[in-house]
């Protein structure tokens, strides 16, 4: 694939929707482009604006939280593995809505809630505890909302 060619796709690849350097650098990597292409690639869609790194993650944050109904750990694991800048993680963390983060957690719950028959509450506060944690709310999320 040519440089230019592979700058146009990607550009109207990010232009569609928000993506990160190590999507865009697969993606390339996959089209069998050289290693100082893909390096030039990356740079002139920086400095075209088509990707940052901050946006991506407030993009992602968010998609998360309200889609897939994450918590913020899950986030930031799935932020972390991208290979994205800590700051932007924690700053894209902390720019997610406290009431609508709540509101998720607590619909969240609800609805596993009534999944569960048949159990005491000991039992069924342990399950609903764990769901939660594996979704990526923190201890003390959970203990409030429960």
């Amino acid at each position: 694939m040519e440089l230019e060619l592979a700058l146009n796709r990607m550009a109207a690849l990010c232009s569609a929707s928000e993506h990160c350097e190590s999507e865009i650098r697969e993606k390339l990597k996959r089209a069998a482009l050289p290693a100082d292409d893909i390096d030039a690639v990356i740079d002139r869609l920086y400095d075209g604006g088509f990707l940052d790194t901050a946006r991506y993650c407030r993009a992602f944050a968010n998609d998360k939280l309200h889609f897939a109904h994450w918590g913020r750990l899950k986030i930031q694991q799935g932020l972390r593995l991208k290979g994205l800048p800590s700051s932007d993680i924690s700053e894209a963390l902390n720019e997610l809505p406290e009431d609508e983060y709540r509101e998720v957690l607590e619909k969240l719950l609800e609805q596993k809630a009534r999944t569960l028959t048949d159990e005491d509450d000991y039992t069924r506060r342990g399950k609903l505890f764990r769901f939660a944690a594996g979704r990526g709310f923190t201890p003390g999320e959970i203990y409030n909302a429960l």
